[in-house]
């Protein structure tokens, strides 16, 4: 049988969501949690792969079990107690056999957090911005990315994956309080595509580039034309979406 996990957590302390040989990860901490708890090696499929330091407000992540939980609220329960205090599961739900975290995920959406006053409080989990950013001019640059499906210039080179196409369908900064927040959603993301994505609308805000040159960069492919990569603490996987899920669960 086919389980889901909806969780959380602080990725200050972990190298990524995968599991690596000698570092940290937020996979192998659950997965060690969940094989002590069920007594047999249990082994966990994650909605997407977050990078070292990145956040995740909501992650799903699927398993497989041979026999039915009798209790998952009880499973989410002892899981918490074993778990460090960067890792939060907030329910366990079961799924049709052929259910699958990462691809049947119709949506993912992050969100990248920024304070310009200095804040103690805000820091670690928000970036402090020193400069004064042009956001309205920013925005103009993030709705153009929709025309786009190409992100190359916006991916860390030599990945894995069969193509860098992506459909951004939301690209958006908002004040929030004391920060500002880019929300951006689409059916998938490259490795390190928002940070890069936000670096290079920082360009915009400062006026170093135009729009026309931030699209520019888009259309040439090229990673080495676009802004920095942005530091992991202040992102977050915000949301991701199924078809067979409620949202408010």
């Amino acid at each position: 049988m086919r389980y889901f996990i909806r969780l959380a957590y602080n990725g200050a302390e972990f190298h990524g969501w995968q599991r690596q040989p000698s570092d940290s990860s937020v996979q192998e901490a659950i997965e060690d949690a969940l094989t002590r708890v069920l007594r047999v090696p249990t082994a966990i499929v994650g909605a997407g792969r977050t990078d070292a330091g990145v956040n995740a407000a909501t992650m799903y992540a699927h398993f497989d079990v041979e026999q039915p939980i009798p209790d998952c609220d009880k499973l989410a329960h002892n899981l918490n107690s074993i778990l460090c205090r960067d890792i939060a599961i907030h329910s366990i739900f079961p799924v049709h056999d052929d259910a699958h975290a990462r691809f049947d995920a119709t949506s993912r959406t992050y969100k990248y957090f920024v304070h310009t006053a200095k804040s103690p409080f805000l820091y670690p989990l928000s970036w402090h911005c020193r400069w004064n950013l042009d956001y309205e001019l920013m925005n103009v640059a993030a709705r153009r990315m929709m025309q786009y499906t190409d992100f190359t210039s916006f991916s860390k080179l030599h990945t894995d994956v069969k193509t860098n196409n992506c459909r951004i369908t939301h690209a958006r900064w908002e004040r929030e309080g004391e920060q500002w927040v880019f929300t951006v959603t689409a059916d998938r993301f490259l490795r390190n595509m928002v940070r890069a994505i936000v670096g290079t609308l920082v360009e915009v805000g400062t006026h170093k580039i135009t729009v026309e040159q931030f699209c520019e960069i888009i259309e040439k492919k090229d990673r080495c034309k676009a802004g920095m990569s942005m530091p992991g603490n202040a992102l977050f996987l915000w949301n991701v979406t199924y078809p067979y899920i409620n949202d408010e669960r």
